[in-house]
């Protein structure tokens, strides 16, 4: 072949390419990638990605469900949350480790919300024998990671230093963290990486091959920029209570309308302190939050369109990539393009941030209610098995908000008990918010919502607490069958004896007052001083209460007052799903709970 077929032509008369056969060869595996262009020939002539680190796949376990937990479902005191190295982590007591193993799409930082069963440097595991377990002395160390199955584009993150890396999260590890993490999230290595391989499954053999120029010539810019897109992603992740960072909601954040130290400092002092003004109304704080989240999101789009422009400038790819990076690739939570699709247009996507906004909220007051939380402590306040009130008050001495407690907080259609959900939750907003500005406040809550609070907490909260800790909720719904009787509980402060609180001073309680409200029903219907209206509504709630009663009546004696007799235990080591489905039908079911997880 002549010297000029080196050269990609493409005759457009009779529609085909000359390659020459030696280019191809350049490719890592040889594909037939005749739409080449020269410049990516070239490109392939770099070394490759593993000659300046080493890609290296994670830990396989054999059994998720018996060795894998959401951190969540665990005690954390069981956690090793510090150990950053090997030898550090072997010395620990801990049973449960910091994992990272697959996850959504999302670049930059994230997906952090596993822990794996590494106790005695994972001797359980490495006993089984089912297990895979490569490159451990790696483990614990930080590198950039991806998920191993994806449908599109390919998102690089940060594993962070003292975490495992899982099978579904295969590592790079290298002394150019940030920079390698900018280049691999680039338009230009994934244009590399679909040559080399174009399916939905990237290898840590497809990600090494993938050709790499010297951090040297490019790293400054880029890695400025890319320690930017990682706090800010972090920022972003962080925020999120399922994060085992999780400090802090964001609208209860100063500079979005709280005054600095409101949440570190006793909030009713801060209130009745004149240094102390009163926080704008919520509405008012969502709108600068929802300012700050867009700034946030334009800048990130900015950096990320940066950096693509300087690699495709490196590689000469001028003529093959654009720098443009769309806004539902910008994968920050707060960022409603990504977060909600592309096919829904501005308005949709507003409504859709600000309920799920607002739904946070109530999911952070009702971790409050049970002292998950608290408003002068960031972090986690009870989060161990069979923590009580007391453990409560000796971190908080002088809580603005007091937890639950008794664990138990019913969810019921009406004002029968002081502590229900509905009036616990009117109180976390003044709290939080001021009295001042209460009833605009429960108001912009209940249309971002689009119900009244009772409706919303009695019909979609606990719908919504399920989808958002994936099936595995730390707050268990007690639930006669057709809903009349509900009352929350939270697992890590479970009793042997909560079943029966529920049962005597809740069912029961709630029975006595319903028949008692039927009999004042009884007597309006045959009072001679009710008008004939009064009368009919009576007797079609008579009827209602009857029915009512009759579903508890069944629910006490053939689910609940067995259940309490058994003083069952738990071991939140089994996890949520092993744990819930111990107490049957007295907890509302969760479809697909009881379904084998897949490593």
């Amino acid at each position: 072949m002549s010297n000029e077929a080196t050269k990609t032509v493409k005759n457009t008369e009779r529609n085909f390419f000359r390659v020459s056969a030696a280019d191809f060869k350049k490719i890592p595996g040889n594909p037939i990638a005749y739409w080449l262009p020269q410049s990516g020939l070239i490109a392939f002539s770099y070394p490759e990605l593993n000659k300046m680190g080493q890609t290296r796949r994670g830990l396989q376990t054999g059994n998720k469900d018996r060795y894998i937990r959401n951190w969540f479902e665990v005690c954390s005191a069981n956690i090793e949350w510090a150990a950053t190295h090997k030898h550090e982590a072997a010395k620990s007591s801990a049973k449960w480790f910091k994992f990272n193993n697959g996850g959504d799409f999302r670049k930059w930082y994230g997906n952090l919300f596993l822990v794996v069963n590494w106790a005695n440097d994972g001797k359980n595991i490495k006993d089984s024998g089912g297990a895979i377990i490569p490159s451990e002395s790696l483990y614990f160390d930080s590198a950039a990671c991806w998920a191993r199955l994806s449908s599109g584009n390919n998102a690089f993150r940060v594993h962070p230093i003292g975490v495992i890396p899982g099978d579904l999260s295969p590592c790079y590890y290298s002394d150019h963290d940030e920079y390698a993490i900018a280049f691999l999230n680039s338009s230009s290595a994934n244009y590399f990486l679909n040559v080399i391989n174009p399916t939905i499954t990237k290898t840590v053999g497809d990600i090494g091959k993938i050709p790499s120029l010297s951090p040297d010539r490019i790293e400054g810019a880029i890695k400025s920029n890319s320690t930017k897109l990682i706090e800010s992603h972090k920022a972003d992740w962080i925020s999120d209570e399922l994060s085992w960072d999780f400090v802090c909601l964001p609208l209860l954040k100063p500079g979005y309308g709280q005054p600095a130290g409101w949440v570190s400092d006793n909030v009713t002092r801060q209130l009745e302190a004149a240094s102390y003004p009163l926080p704008l109304s919520i509405k008012e704080t969502y709108t600068q939050l929802r300012t700050h989240w867009q700034e946030m999101t334009l800048e990130m789009q900015r950096l990320e369109q940066e950096n693509n422009r300087i690699f495709i400038n490196a590689y000469g790819l001028q003529d093959e990539l654009t720098p443009e990076v769309p806004l539902k690739e910008i994968t920050l939570t707060c960022n409603p393009h990504y977060r909600y699709g592309n096919n829904k247009n501005e308005e949709e996507l507003e409504t859709l941030l600000l309920a799920d906004t607002m739904k946070e909220f109530v999911s952070y007051a009702v971790g409050c209610m049970f002292g998950r939380y608290a408003l002068e402590k960031p972090g986690l306040i009870l989060a161990n098995q069979g923590e009580t009130i007391e453990d409560y008050l000796k971190q908080i001495p002088e809580p603005s908000f007091l937890a639950d407690d008794d664990n138990v907080i019913p969810m019921l259609d009406g004002d029968w008990f002081t502590d229900d959900i509905t009036e616990r939750f009117c109180k976390f907003l003044k709290v939080t918010f001021g009295d001042d500005h209460y009833e605009a406040n429960l108001t912009s809550i209940e249309k971002a919502l689009g119900k009244d609070i009772r409706k919303y907490l009695l019909k979609d909260f606990y719908n919504d607490h399920v989808r958002r800790y994936k099936k595995r909720p730390i707050y268990w719904l007690f639930s006669s069958p057709k809903g009349t009787f509900n009352a929350l509980i939270y697992m890590h402060r479970y009793r042997p004896d909560t079943v029966s609180v529920v049962l005597n001073d809740y069912l029961r309680e709630f029975r006595t007052k319903l028949s008692a409200h039927k009999n004042h029903l009884e007597a309006v219907s045959i009072s001679s001083s009710a008008s004939a209206g009064e009368k009919t509504k009576a007797l079609k709630d008579i009827e209602s209460h009857r029915k009512m009663i009759d579903e508890l009546d069944s629910y006490e004696r053939e689910v609940m007052y067995p259940l309490a007799t058994e003083q069952k235990e738990i071991n939140l080591d089994d996890g949520v799903k092993v744990n819930y489905q111990k107490f049957g039908e007295a907890l509302k079911k969760i479809p697909g709970l009881a379904a084998k997880d897949e490593e």
